[in-house]
């Protein structure tokens, strides 16, 4: 059985994965970066030196799951940058990069590269029929906020946030919280745990063009809330994870009448909350011509190499033609 590993050093997350000619995940393998308590992530320098240490513990992970299952490497692929532009670049991902070209030059088996965000979009369509078509994808996370026109393969900025990464609005409250980085979810729990009436405290922000919204007013509120002390930790973040919703709801139909399509798939790390996917979809539901919304499946929405390694093997069996 050949399969395809794939590798992905993220500012969050070391992982390796492996997939089959057929798309199915033989084997996934991550961990998260140390950060210590009250911090809100790592430099890259920091970043880098952790990926180091623990890509030999991730792979050792990653080959015990695979035993007995006579799988045959056939090819090697990782996320080389943040995205797919030719100035897009982050020092974190040169890890990953690294060991794939060592295993590909060691196994004599084809190297082939990616972009972090075409990875989470493939992870994202895991379990998913691929869309017929062009379609949105929003990319959630902690480093990114961005609408994209998927079509053909290629990915367009259409429209996202201005100021705050939505990730970094769930962080920054959690950490001010006392919560541990990444705060996405202990912030949910905390959420869910609230007894009471969602009050809608906190206004969404969009510039005219209906598809670029801003999120640093709502940290900003939302850390005067914890200062002041008179409002529960459990009402603050069910008022941030209602506010996510919809903004979520609104740039997701901004994006789809912009790029002339009824589909969208929502990845990244937070897009992996249980609390923002019900909330979305029922906001969702209630319009007059709802949308199709696409969510991956919550162990491949945050940082992995899963998608990294379909990614992999779709160019391998290309090749083969």
């Amino acid at each position: 059985m050949r399969v395809t590993l794939g590798f992905d050093t993220s500012c969050y997350t070391t992982s390796a994965a492996a997939v089959s000619e057929q798309g199915e995940v033989l084997a996934a393998s991550r961990m998260l970066l140390p950060v210590a308590q009250g911090q809100r992530g790592l430099r890259q320098s920091e970043a880098v030196f952790a990926h180091v240490k623990q890509m030999p513990l991730v792979v050792e992970e990653l080959r015990r799951q695979l035993d007995g299952q006579d799988a045959e490497i056939a090819a090697v692929c990782a996320s080389a940058s943040p995205r797919d532009e030719a100035d897009s670049y982050m020092p974190v991902f040169t890890v990953g990069l690294g060991h794939a070209k060592v295993l590909s030059d060691a196994l004599r088996v084809p190297l082939f590269e990616t972009s972090h965000q075409q990875g989470h979009i493939a992870a994202g369509l895991i379990g998913n029929a691929e869309p017929e078509g062009a379609f949105v994808a929003l990319h959630l996370s902690g480093g990114t906020t961005e609408l994209l026109e998927c079509r053909d393969g290629k990915l367009t900025l259409i429209g996202g946030c201005a100021d705050l990464h939505a990730g970094q609005l769930v962080d920054r409250v959690g950490v001010a919280l006392g919560l541990p980085f990444p705060a996405g979810p202990h912030l949910e729990k905390l959420a869910m745990s609230y007894g009471g009436e969602v009050q809608n405290l906190l206004p969404v922000s969009f510039e005219k063009d209906g598809v670029t919204c801003h999120l640093s007013g709502v940290e900003t509120k939302a850390q005067q809330w914890i200062r002041e002390g008179q409002m529960s930790p459990e009402q603050i973040a069910a008022e941030v994870f209602d506010v996510l919703a919809r903004t979520v709801a609104r740039l997701l139909t901004g994006a789809c009448e912009k790029a002339h399509v009824r589909t969208a798939l929502v990845v990244g790390g937070v897009a992996s909350s249980t609390l923002l996917r019900r909330e979305l979809s029922r906001r969702l539901s209630k319009q007059r011509r709802p949308i199709e919304v696409l969510f991956g499946q919550p162990q491949y929405s945050a940082d992995n190499a899963a998608g990294v390694a379909a990614i992999g093997m779709k160019k391998y069996l290309t090749s083969k033609e």
